[in-house]
């Protein structure tokens, strides 16, 4: 969904970088795969197909954070009824 986003910081050496992946349009999504020593993180469209890939090596990620946009719940809401 658009707005789902994963961070992810990386040991660099000397330092630590951080890497933001965002879906950039509607009813794209971010997923997370590990295959044997990477983790990718894709956007993919919906019909499944991979649009961008970052990899990076499993022993240099220090954090892996997802930050999921949760739908909106469509309810009815009546005139002067507050939540």
């Amino acid at each position: 969904m658009r707005g789902d986003k994963v961070t992810v910081v990386v040991d660099a050496g000397t330092a630590t970088r951080e890497f933001e992946i965002e879906a950039t349009k509607k009813g794209r999504k971010v997923e997370v795969r590990e295959q044997g020593r990477t983790t990718s993180v894709v956007e993919v469209d919906q019909g499944g197909n991979d649009v961008r890939t970052c990899r990076f090596r499993n022993d240099r990620i220090i954090a892996l954070v997802e930050h999921k946009v949760e739908e909106e719940a469509s309810v009815a809401r009546l005139p002067g009824v507050t939540q």
